[in-house]
Formats: C-alpha cells, sequence, structure tokens
C-alpha cells in the first residue's frame, strides 16, 4: 500500500529528529568524554609542573642552605685567624717588653757578671773543644776578663778537660745587644750564641704553651700535655 506524501513527509520529519537527537546525545557524549580527559590532562601536567617547581625550589633552598653554611664556616675561619693574630700580637708584645727589660739586669753588676760566669760555662759544656774564642759588649769587656778564667776552672772540674779561652778585645757585639756572649770555635766555624735575646727566644720557645695557657687559658682542642 502506497504512502501518501503528508505520511512520507512525517517519517522524513521523524528520522531526521532521531538522526538529531543522535547526533546531539553523541556530541554530548564526545564533549563529556573530551572534558574527563581535558580535566585528566590539565591535572596530570599540573601535577608535572609542580613536582617541578617543587624540585626547582628544593635545589634552591638546598643551595641556599649550602651557601649560608659556607659563609658561616668563612666567617667563623676568619673571626678564629683574627682572635689568633690578636692573641700572636699580645705575646709579641709581651715579648718585645721582656726584651727590653732584660738589658736591666745588666745594671746589677754583681748579679750580671754571675750570670756572664753561667753562661760561659754553659757554652764550654756545649761546645767540648780545646780553643774558644768569647765575643762579649765593649762595656762587659772588663766583667768579663775578671770572671772567664773561673768558668774554665769550672769547665774542666766537670769534664776533666783542658780548654784555652781567649776574649776578643777588637771585635764586641753590637750595641743593641742587650747583653751575654758569642762563642766561637775552630776560626770561627762554629758559633754558640749565648746572649741574652738568645735566651729569651730559646725560652719563650720552650714556655710558648704555658705563656698561652696564662694569658688566655688552656686551650680546649689540646689533649696533651709535655
Amino acid at each position: 500500500m502506497a504512502l501518501s506524501d503528508d505520511e512520507v513527509e512525517k517519517q522524513i520529519r521523524q528520522m531526521k529528529q532521531f538522526i538529531s537527537q543522535e547526533a546531539n546525545e553523541k556530541a554530548d557524549e564526545i564533549l563529556v568524554k573530551a572534558e574527563e580527559e581535558f580535566n585528566i590532562e590539565k591535572g596530570r601536567l599540573l601535577q608535572t609542573e609542580k613536582l617541578k617547581i617543587d624540585n626547582y625550589y628544593d635545589r634552591k633552598e638546598k643551595q641556599v642552605e649550602l651557601q649560608r653554611k659556607i659563609q658561616h664556616s668563612t666567617l667563623l675561619n676568619q673571626a678564629r685567624l683574627s682572635v689568633l693574630k690578636a692573641k700572636d700580637d699580645h705575646i709579641k708584645r709581651i715579648l718585645e717588653e721582656a726584651r727590653q727589660k732584660i738589658g736591666e739586669i745588666t745594671r746589677d753588676i754583681p748579679r750580671y757578671q754571675q750570670l756572664l760566669k753561667d753562661l760561659i760555662t754553659q757554652g764550654l759544656y756545649q761546645l767540648l773543644e780545646k780553643e774558644v774564642l768569647i765575643r762579649c759588649r765593649k762595656q762587659d769587656y772588663n766583667l768579663i776578663k775578671a770572671i772567664y778564667e773561673s768558668a774554665v776552672l769550672a769547665y774542666k772540674k766537670g769534664t776533666g778537660n783542658d780548654c784555652t779561652v781567649t776574649l776578643d778585645d777588637k771585635e764586641f757585639l753590637p750595641p743593641d745587644c742587650s747583653g751575654g756572649i758569642d762563642m766561637y770555635t775552630q776560626q770561627g766555624k762554629i758559633k754558640l750564641t749565648n746572649t741574652l735575646e738568645s735566651r729569651l727566644e730559646l725560652l719563650s720557645g720552650q714556655m710558648m704553651p704555658e705563656i698561652r695557657s696564662m694569658l688566655f687559658g688552656d686551650n680546649p682542642s689540646r689533649h696533651f700535655r709535655d
């Protein structure tokens, strides 16, 4: 049975509505799916970028902390060096004051003469030579001339060895020398310095730990004592 034009038109409209509805539903489905995928991708990208940013700032924070530690260590070392320099400068000033004052002992003639005798005797024991030349300050020449033979006798009594000692009357110790003597053997090849300055330097070197302890207290990092 043939359909009338109205019925055909009606069926066409129904088919168009169905197709349109299907298309709309499909489009909605595609949009929802696309929205879901967009949100998933956006979340993934955000998480990735967030991790990058977190890692970047973690590295920056570590770099800043490292720089802070380096700066702190540098400043600490500089402070320690400054303290050490200040301590060394203070010790140098004290030793310089001591060096300037050691010359005062020469004003006490009997005491200074006994010291000269002891320095000569000690020097003879150290050298253990048969011939020794003594050089002194010009102003000490007569003091030493009066006592050096007794020092030789003390040396001979202690060692059983003879020694010929000559007192240099042509060349003397420099004017800035505080006192004491120089001793020479083997035509000047061997020299023993027994001036007051040299004795002070020797003594201060040996006692430097004790000097530092007296001035600044015990060093907490020092674990052994001589």
